[in-house]
């Protein structure tokens, strides 16, 4: 899907989204049996969570869970505060509930080689090419995984409560997320709303860590509009320890990661380079056990290193972290600006990968955000250097 401005009527939506559909049909047609199913169970998906949702002023009147009605009235106030101090998209996503009866909307499939740090790519109509497949059948997702193991590979299989349809249907609130923590949700429907502002394909990467700028900017002016709440202390203590625990655990993965990086790129053996594959995943798992002492731990993240602690997994937090200070520093660059910071990006989503990740990388320089010119300008102008991936 091409990034660009995001409909506000209903109509308009639905005829994209049927373009999808239609986009959908003719990759099934023109695909084998295992590419057809894996797009059917994509369609069926996705048509069974618009068919599912209700309009949630209409929830609100016949719900009798009050539970229910005070978290959908806080997203009701999350949205209106995205859109009108974010510049996030106002149209007609997060307006519906839909109760899916499970506890994860979609299972992602993330695979590695056994000795590699490099996400397999999977390519799809639409969207171009992304680091992980997902699933709306958990036993799919797994037998998915279990054929990938069976090869040799490194798997992370992970249950996801939200995704983005990147502007082309009206997203429902899920009953997989809409209990969240307030924080938690907020967080999330900051991220899933910029992913309809800009969206690159075949740059996983890029995508996610845009969102998660976006997402981080959006906390922490909700944080400041909550400050005269009664229990605006416990929010921020709330979003702060989740932040702090945040930043150790992508702490301990980077910090592993750069190990293997290093492992892999040697002249050892393969059989070296098992031995110290082992001994980093180990270290790594002692790093957490201490952190764990300090801050008490998460399941989330207990969950990850039970499941998740190998190449594919580590690939896959990255996904979610890699350029993450360099949009923030572009919207510190732009004063907080979020439709300039929004600009820049669209600049940055132009350029050629390789030119686009020496742009980010230049960002967390102070040198490339000095000046009074439009920063989008000096990054799509500037002259080109020879690419490298980091």
């Amino acid at each position: 899907m091409i990034a660009g401005p995001v409909p506000t009527l209903a109509l308009s939506r639905a005829r994209r989204g049927l373009a999808v559909l239609a986009a959908c049909a003719l990759s099934l047609i023109l695909s084998g049996c295992s590419a057809i199913d894996f797009y059917w169970q994509g369609v069926a998906g996705q048509m069974s969570l618009i068919s599912r949702a209700r309009p949630i002023s209409e929830v609100l009147e016949t719900s009798d869970d009050p539970t229910l009605k005070k978290q959908l009235l806080r997203v009701q106030a999350i949205r209106a505060f995205a859109v009108r101090e974010l510049a996030l998209p106002d149209n007609n996503s997060y307006t519906r509930y839909s109760d899916l009866g499970r506890p994860y909307v979609v299972w992602n499939v993330v695979a590695t080689p056994e000795l590699s740090l490099q996400p397999y790519q999977w390519c799809y109509a639409i969207v171009g090419c992304q680091a992980y497949r997902g699933y709306f059948n958990e036993d799919e997702a797994r037998a998915e995984a279990k054929r990938l193991v069976a090869r040799g590979d490194d798997v992370n299989l992970g249950g996801v409560a939200a995704y983005s349809t990147l502007g082309w249907f009206d997203d429902p609130v899920l009953s997989t997320f809409v209990r969240y923590r307030e924080t938690e949700l907020a967080r999330l429907l900051f991220h899933e709303l910029a992913h309809q502002i800009v969206y690159v394909k075949d740059d996983t990467a890029f995508n996610e860590s845009f969102a998660v700028a976006v997402e981080e900017e959006g906390m922490r002016r909700w944080l400041k509009a909550q400050a005269n709440r009664p229990d605006a202390a416990v929010l921020a203590e709330d979003a702060a320890r989740t932040r702090r625990l945040k930043s150790d655990f992508r702490a301990i993965v980077r910090s592993t990661r750069d190990k293997l990086r290093e492992l892999y790129a040697s002249r050892v053996s393969e059989a070296d380079k098992r031995t110290g594959k082992a001994q980093a995943f180990a270290e790594m798992r002692e790093q957490y056990e201490r952190a764990k002492a300090g801050w008490g731990g998460l399941a989330a993240y207990d969950r990850w290193f039970q499941t998740g602690a190998n190449n594919a997994g580590i690939a896959g937090v990255g996904l979610y972290a890699d350029h993450v200070a360099e949009f923030a520093a572009l919207i510190v660059a732009n004063d907080h600006d979020m439709i300039r910071f929004y600009d820049d990006v669209k600049t940055l989503a132009k350029l050629p990968k390789g030119m686009r990740e020496q742009r980010l990388a230049a960002l967390a320089k102070p040198a490339a955000i000095a000046g009074n010119d439009s920063l989008g300008n000096r990054l799509l102008n500037a002259a080109p250097t020879p690419a490298t991936l980091p």
